[in-house]
């Protein structure tokens, strides 16, 4: 089987188009997705179209919560002036059913895909908001390995800086995110997993950012980091 791991998508449905494409030629027949549906971007309601499309399965990210908060009228003022428009867009955009759809995905998943075990989380599996990059403490890399002895794959987002690790069998998977790479390598990141080769491939796809940018700038005139990250290498 051929399987798509993602995260941090962002509301960037041009980003996710971009991956789905891919994805089809690929010959992918499931979809596993490590939260942050929304935030930052403007398309939220596109994007769970587009996933719907699919056979998925996915958890819950910070941006996510944030959703939730929003709509109970919690932290606006919190959230606006760190994040920009795109929770409010998200909360008018997507009906009650869609945002809850979105809001209630678990923390962490723990499935069973062509006998591997594997367990979706997105910043860790004991905390959604846990920055794990490439370059952290190894003990911190460990605590990732020795928090379930009996999984053969964790994947997971938030930082959306692609990684891969593995010891004693045991793979550790960061996709990148589709939606706002922050590795300064332009374009959409996602991981091909073949189920039977048990082999991982990385792959960024490119995507013409100027609707997402003008969307920006529409939106957000003053968040000029939402542009700027799309771009920099």
């Amino acid at each position: 089987m051929n399987v798509a791991l993602i995260s941090d998508i962002h509301a960037n449905a041009h980003a996710l188009q971009a991956v789905l494409n891919a994805a089809k030629s690929k010959n992918v027949n499931k979809i596993l997705c490590c939260g942050d549906y929304v935030g930052y971007y403007y398309e939220p309601k596109r994007m769970i179209n587009l996933l719907n499309d699919w056979e998925w399965e996915g958890i819950s990210g910070n941006h996510d919560i944030m959703l939730k908060d929003w709509l109970k009228e919690n932290k606006r003022d919190e959230i606006y002036n760190k994040y920009g428009s795109s929770i409010s867009i998200a909360a008018n955009q997507l009906t009650p059913n869609e945002a809850k759809f979105i809001y209630d995905r678990p923390k962490s998943l723990k499935i069973e895909i062509d006998n591997y075990k594997v367990l979706i989380c997105h910043g860790s599996p004991w905390d959604r908001d846990n920055y794990i990059y490439p370059d952290s403490n190894p003990e911190l890399i460990n605590k990732l390995f020795d928090f379930d002895l009996e999984i053969d794959l964790l994947v997971y987002g938030h930082t959306h800086y692609p990684v891969k690790w593995e010891k004693n069998n045991m793979f550790i998977i960061n996709p990148g995110s589709v939606g706002q790479p922050r590795d300064r390598k332009p374009g959409a990141s996602w991981v091909l997993w073949n189920t039977t080769s048990n082999e991982f491939n990385f792959f960024r796809e490119e995507y013409d950012i100027k609707p997402v940018v003008d969307m920006c700038k529409k939106y957000d005139p003053n968040k000029k980091y939402l542009i700027d990250v799309l771009k920099r290498k």
